[in-house]
């Protein structure tokens, strides 16, 4: 073999080791933990305002409606700020519980910004600095939940960090907790946290020093105050698991299941258009969802086509025969199917490898390793020519 050919097949294999890589390096850039600070100012009458964010794929930066609630600014008054991920370009402004709202606003890369809230249609976004003195430096925070007993009022936290003693909060009781839809109070402590206290009626009842790790933490006090707490929703980790069993019209190309719980918005998967259905037995579409979904959408072509929201029993597998957009039935034991209605059919090898990530490297390889047998072809004749 000669050297030219040699360096050309060395080269070769250097190609297709760094299109091997491409799938691992844009994976690490999607996992960035960088933030950005969205500061706004809204309307005396818009209580707790929050922000809901999202990308132009669906990724949501936070779980469920109405987002984020943001921090006052203390050295600005009437202005509230929030961190949220440097991929966001889209956020909704609302307050109220989610009552008013802006309308969806546009953001521009990963510059900090600032939204003046007018009234619910009239908002206006910059990227010159409104506000005087240094952005709040970001910390990490996480949601402690707290059920109490009903004559417990207004619930609040306090949380420190022990030994030092270093407190979350400036004054006792601490931070007011938020009332959920669920009967579960809510407050946010920054992450270096371990240790708190719910307490209600301004103070004058309260558990006992509870020492968590700084995660999710679900916590029950009764009249007393003795307090029993989980890294897991009691009302979400006591339902199994359902499966979803879906029949789909045949031009309702690899159809996906979008599931949450209503009324408090958590969803089951993290963007839009949810997960692919598999295949399953008797030409059912299959999807297993947590127990305690009891609201769905089916959709299809990239979730340009769908259902409306579809409401079911909370812990029962479900078996969901859509004919059409406006037209399905839902059941808890499997329907004899009417053989007028098509299955949906498993996309072409194509069709399925056209919406996988790892293709268009595939298909780069490809072309790369054509072009290189075409210059070996080449240089072979030249050579065998010159001879």
């Amino acid at each position: 073999m000669s050297k030219v050919m040699k360096k050309i097949i060395a080269f070769c294999f250097m190609a297709v080791l760094t299109i091997a890589m491409i799938p691992q390096t844009i994976k690490a850039d999607e996992a960035t933990d960088a933030k950005k600070a969205v500061y706004v100012q809204v309307p005396q009458d818009w209580e707790n305002p929050c922000v809901w964010a999202w990308d132009d794929d669906g990724n949501n930066a936070f779980e469920a409606w109405p987002g984020e609630e943001m921090d006052a600014d203390s050295a600005n008054e009437g202005w509230y700020y929030i961190w949220v991920p440097t991929w966001v370009n889209h956020v909704i402004v609302n307050a109220n519980d989610g009552n008013v709202q802006t309308a969806e606003q546009v953001l521009d890369g990963e510059k900090d910004c600032w939204i003046t809230v007018t009234d619910a249609d009239n908002a206006e976004v910059t990227y010159d600095k409104q506000t005087t003195g240094e952005t709040p430096e970001y910390v990490e925070k996480f949601a402690i939940h707290a059920k109490v007993d009903a004559g417990w009022e207004n619930p609040c936290l306090w949380a420190w960090s022990a030994p030092d003693g270093t407190n979350a909060f400036e004054a006792w009781p601490g931070m007011e907790m938020k009332q959920d839809d669920n009967g579960w109070y809510t407050a946010k402590a920054p992450i270096w946290v371990n240790s708190i206290i719910v307490n209600a009626n301004e103070g004058s009842v309260q558990t006992d020093d509870i020492s968590i790790d700084a995660a999710e933490v679900w916590v029950t006090v009764d009249a007393d105050g003795k307090a029993d707490f989980s890294y897991t929703d009691p009302d979400k980790a006591e339902v199994a698991n359902i499966t979803v069993h879906v029949i789909t019209p045949s031009d309702w190309d690899a159809p996906c299941l979008w599931a949450w719980s209503a009324p408090d918005g958590t969803n089951a998967f993290a963007s839009w258009p949810g997960e692919a259905l598999e295949e399953g037995e008797n030409g059912w579409l299959i999807k297993e969802v947590p127990g305690w979904v009891n609201s769905i959408i089916v959709n299809g072509n990239e979730g340009s086509v769908q259902t409306s929201d579809i409401s079911v029993d909370t812990g029962k597998d479900i078996w969901l025969v859509v004919k059409d957009a406006d037209n399905f039935e839902v059941s808890y034991e499997e329907p004899q199917v009417d053989e007028a209605a098509e299955p949906a059919t498993e996309a072409p090898a194509e069709t399925a490898e056209a919406g996988n990530n790892n293709s268009a490297p595939i298909v780069i390889g490809i072309v790369v390793i054509a072009v290189a047998v075409v210059i070996i072809v080449v240089v072979a004749k030249k050579n065998a020519k010159n001879k």
